[in-house]
């Protein structure tokens, strides 16, 4: 094992939760503004997932007030204090690209069933 992949695979996180392309994620992320630290949550449907072992990024799409909001996180980021399932999407893509077209109820995405 080369000596990057070694100190990379340290900085992995291993409390994410199994998530994938259509579920509704809360993302808390750790502000911080000068000497102050917060916590900030952003809400929405995870509409890409790139894995890779240090690499990995996810992106998240919300509406906020009529206006499309996509934000990609990295998926090991120490930024990120934790991330929340909400709730898990049906979808039959990978690439949810396809929402960015769509307003209001077409863009709901349908709930997976526990049957």
């Amino acid at each position: 094992m080369n000596i990057i992949s070694q100190i990379a695979s340290d900085h992995l996180r291993m409390d994410l939760p199994q998530f994938k392309s259509g579920d509704n994620v809360k993302v808390h992320l750790r502000i911080v503004e000068g000497e102050k630290e917060r916590i900030q949550i952003f809400q929405g449907n995870v509409i890409r997932l790139h894995r890779g072992s240090s690499n990995g990024t996810f992106t998240v799409r919300k509406v906020s007030d009529g206006v499309g909001v996509e934000r990609i996180f990295p998926l090991h980021s120490p930024f990120i204090d934790r991330i929340e399932l909400v709730t898990e999407g049906r979808v039959r893509r990978s690439r949810l690209y396809y929402l960015r077209k769509l307003k209001g109820k077409a863009a709901r995405i349908k709930p997976k069933s526990r049957w």
